[in-house]
């Protein structure tokens, strides 16, 4: 998905599992949420605040299970990145040698969507929400991205509707599901009731063409032509 726009995020590495200080929602509470056994549920939720670490420098940690870091500037902060980032240093390991709690209260779930069967690489991704914590600030420090934005829900599908911002389904439609929400807090006050069910692309053969579709998602289906099939169309905005 080269130019396209996406969330700080990254695969979950098999040393997100290793015993760390935690606080927040139980391993188990997590498991129940996110529907799997309590040992990937936490893999997950540590994967998503180590990756929003690597990518932005927002970091989802305390001291205790009622602080948070308030800055991650600085060359010790930036070394510290790096390391993650070359699996140098396990997400365990940062948050013992800073004396920090991963904060697993300040993070929500908000959708899961799975990569089709026929894709040659397939990913299960969970999409997830957060406040930036007060005195810390996003950076561009990501070396996976050439540019960089900090836009509202709104500005940004509009944005992807001019066909300014070029997005994959499962961008464009977190975004869309946060719009109706007033702020922030509202968002995260929300997002229990938000549906976990994956969303998985479905293919059929109709009339001599290809019809791509994501169940609940009509504005992402495409059709596309076969050798006896009518010319390639599209249902809506796709990426």
């Amino acid at each position: 998905a080269g130019g396209a726009y996406a969330y700080p995020g990254g695969s979950v590495d098999p040393r997100d599992e290793r015993p760390m200080r935690w606080a927040g929602p139980s391993r188990a509470e997590w498991a129940v949420r996110l529907g799997v056994d309590p040992s990937t549920a936490q893999a997950i939720v540590c994967a998503a605040v180590r990756e929003t670490f690597e990518e932005s420098g927002v970091l989802l940690a305390g001291d205790s299970a009622t602080t948070v870091v308030a800055d991650t500037n600085g060359e010790e902060w930036a070394a510290d990145r790096a390391a993650l980032v070359a699996h140098e240093l396990s997400f365990a390991d940062f948050l013992a040698r800073r004396g920090l709690l991963l904060r697993s209260d300040l993070l929500a779930a908000w959708a899961r969507w799975i990569t089709p069967e026929f894709e040659p690489r397939r990913y299960d991704t969970f999409f997830f929400v957060a406040a930036l914590p007060a005195g810390q600030r996003a950076l561009n420090v990501s070396t996976e991205a050439d540019r960089t934005v900090w836009i509202r829900p709104e500005e940004a599908a509009a944005g992807y509707d001019r066909g300014e911002l070029l997005m994959m389904p499962p961008t464009i439609s977190t975004l869309r599901s946060l719009q109706p929400y007033a702020g922030v807090a509202e968002a995260l006050a929300g997002a229990g009731a938000q549906d976990l069910t994956p969303v998985l692309a479905r293919a059929h053969l109709v009339d001599g063409e290809i019809v791509l579709s994501w169940p609940g998602h009509d504005e992402f289906t495409k059709h596309i032509a076969t050798d006896e099939g009518p010319a390639g169309r599209s249902g809506g905005p796709s990426a």
